[in-house]
């Protein structure tokens, strides 16, 4: 029998631009939100950005909506930022710590948050840079921090401390909510959960995964096993299903690596 699963508290955002996703995934009794980047917008062949946001906002009108700014200069953020907060009442900002030139937009963090400008502050991978964001963000109005925890794990190192420090560093902050950005797979909603995130978001192909939650895993391998039987049906495998007679099985070459070790880097 396989141990029983704990139970998901946190929200759950869908990660897309595609319009058909986000209105089949608004029916979704877990997805509480929506977010969005100009990655998805191009992925999803948007091609006027207003448009595409004004139709998912009528559409879906009582669950938030992550839009990116997609200016360089500062100046043009701002004016930007307040563009698509007026698109409606459930449209989020979603902006950069910096420019992509790496020139800060602290400023105009602070500025648009003190204005009431709902934001999600995205592409955060460091406690140095939570550090700077969180005192420009008014105590009174809400916002999103999201900690891009999936390419953190990407680089080798643990994401789960930040949102745990994250956390911490709050705590006059309560209007604040943290986000697990980029995940890898469905564990890291238990992850997320476990160091203090409030929110993770994923792609509706990883929530299409969660009907898999608490399944028995025995019964998960036997049903693994009947669909690699199916697969290998549709190839002919050029060995016989029954050996004639015994092989005489070829000499394998020494290895030269410690029992179960991998030679690291691959190249």
């Amino acid at each position: 029998m396989s141990a029983a699963v704990p139970a998901l508290h946190l929200d759950l955002f869908a990660d897309t631009a595609d319009v058909a996703s986000m209105l089949r995934m608004s029916a979704h009794p877990a997805v509480r939100g929506f977010t969005t980047n100009p990655t998805l917008l191009r992925k999803s062949g948007v091609v006027h950005y207003e448009s595409f946001a004004r139709r998912v906002l009528a559409e879906i009108p009582h669950k938030p909506i992550s839009f990116e700014v997609l200016a360089e200069e500062p100046a043009d953020i701002e004016r930007q930022a307040h563009a698509i907060a007026a698109w409606g009442p459930h449209a989020w900002v979603k902006i950069t710590l910096t420019s992509r030139r790496g020139q800060s937009l602290l400023p105009v963090i602070q500025r648009l948050s003190r204005d009431g400008v709902p934001l999600n502050v995205t592409a955060l991978f460091t406690l140095r840079q939570l550090a700077a964001v969180i005192p420009m963000l008014h105590t009174a109005q809400p916002a999103i921090l999201s900690i891009f925890a999936g390419r953190i794990a990407d680089t080798g190192r643990d994401p789960q401390p930040i949102f745990a420090a994250a956390r911490a560093m709050l705590a006059r902050h309560p209007q604040v909510r943290l986000l697990w950005a980029s995940p890898r797979e469905v564990y890291n909603a238990f992850q997320a959960q476990a160091s203090g995130a409030n929110i993770i978001t994923m792609p509706p192909e990883m929530i299409a995964k969660l009907t898999h939650l608490g399944r028995d895993l025995e019964e998960y391998a036997l049903e693994t096993v009947e669909s690699f039987y199916q697969d290998a049906m549709t190839c002919q495998p050029g060995i016989p299903a029954h050996t004639p007679g015994p092989v005489s099985a070829s000499p394998v070459p020494a290895s030269t690596d410690a029992p179960g070790s991998i030679p690291w880097p691959l190249s």
